[in-house]
């Protein structure tokens, strides 16, 4: 605990001579000559011989590539997306080098509560386009003033806009003291964060770091797995052994994690080159429910033009590599947090995330939906969230 006080003090000195760091006016602008490159290269695709039963069994198949490659050549409007994100207002600054880009929309609203909305891989920024409004002004849609929130949106360094990525060491450790430099800057002393999957590791190591005035972290899932114990298993029913087969058949499917953990530079060199590599690559938009995503396909070509656009599916994907060599030791979060499960999602099992999360203070359910439910029941995410922050301002 001494060490992690004193890194603290020490990054904290370091992060508050920089307080007054320019923050930049940004605007998504793709140039036109881009987007005809992508056109051109979208026409020549060639796809790979397919499988025999052309489903999802062996990875991305050809029937879904064929039509979703003809719909992004032919009928997808970036320029409407674009305008879509533009609605929002987006910045740059440089924390420690690193350029970060972030969506900041405060709320009208007074007392609004400042939060951190955290990402997942392989999405970006844009997992949250439909929540902003009815966090930032609830009264607008069917919630209470008291409800509000302040919104930062940022792009994890290496994804989207937060680019080049500078230096190799970049851990989700790492991004969570970034991200709390960034809402310093901002003026926010107290604030809280939600994410799903790398924005749920990125809101656990906020919790770790236990910066002052963290409100607590509401996530969509905790991964947290069995250590071997035999007592970890007593209690368990078949709402538990169904979960525990779930991460089974994950781990079976998962094949990118080992890649990225890896070799991500290798994989990244055909990806760089071909949007339909980009496109495949993504197939979690797809497969993490198992024939279940509710993931549409204008948000699955947002998300994947995005990456195509930046060229930065090496530098997203490298976060696998640098947490497998971190040599960071498992550690006990004691910040608030509260935990929203999705039908479709990761299978959370409580009794193990509470032996790694002691204060679990909130726990909701839901019947569908899945890993990118920001995208997929966004109403449900915000109302989890004002009910989540609403009990710690009681509590």
């Amino acid at each position: 605990m001494r060490n992690l006080i004193f890194r603290y003090g020490s990054y904290l000195e370091a992060m508050t001579k920089t307080q007054n760091a320019e923050i930049r006016p940004f605007h998504v602008e793709i140039p036109q000559a881009e987007l005809d490159d992508l056109t051109r290269r979208l026409a020549n695709t060639r796809l790979p011989r397919p499988a025999a039963n052309d489903d999802w069994t062996l990875g991305t198949p050809n029937a879904y590539l064929s039509e979703t490659v003809e719909y992004w050549r032919a009928s997808f409007d970036w320029r409407k997306q674009e305008a879509r994100m533009n609605e929002f207002p987006h910045y740059l600054t440089d924390v420690d080098g690193q350029t970060v880009h972030f969506v900041h929309v405060p709320s009208a609203e007074k007392d609004a509560t400042p939060l951190l909305l955290i990402h997942t891989y392989p999405g970006s920024f844009a997992d949250f386009l439909d929540m902003i409004g009815p966090l930032t002004d609830p009264v607008a849609h069917g919630g209470r003033a008291e409800d509000a929130f302040s919104v930062v949106v940022p792009s994890i360094p290496g994804f989207g806009f937060s680019t080049p990525l500078e230096g190799g060491d970049w851990t989700m450790a790492k991004v969570a003291r970034t991200f709390d430099a960034l809402m310093r800057r901002l003026g926010y002393d107290s604030y809280g964060s939600h994410g799903s999957d790398a924005g749920t590791m990125i809101s656990r190591e906020l919790g770790l770091l236990s910066p002052p005035g963290y409100l607590g972290m509401h996530v969509l899932q905790l991964f947290s797995f069995p250590s071997g114990d035999p007592a970890e298993f007593e209690g368990f029913g078949p709402k538990e052994y169904a979960a525990l087969e779930h991460m089974q058949w994950f781990q079976s499917v998962g094949g990118y994690n080992a890649i990225n953990a890896s070799r991500p530079q290798t994989v990244a060199v055909g990806i760089a080159d071909s949007p339909v590599g980009q496109l495949a690559w993504s197939e979690l938009f797809n497969s993490f429910g198992n024939g279940t995503s509710l993931v549409t396909r204008d948000q699955i070509l947002t998300q994947v033009s995005l990456y195509w656009f930046t060229n930065t599916q090496a530098t997203a994907g490298r976060y696998h590599y640098a947490e497998a060599h971190s040599g960071a030791e498992p550690a006990i979060n004691t910040a608030p947090t509260g935990v929203a499960v999705f039908a479709d999602d990761f299978k959370t099992i409580r009794s193990l995330a509470e032996r790694d999360n002691t204060n679990i203070v909130h726990w909701s359910e839901f019947p569908d939906g899945g890993h990118f439910a920001a995208m997929e029941r966004p109403a449900e995410v915000v109302g989890d969230l004002r009910a989540f922050f609403a009990a710690l301002r009681k509590g």
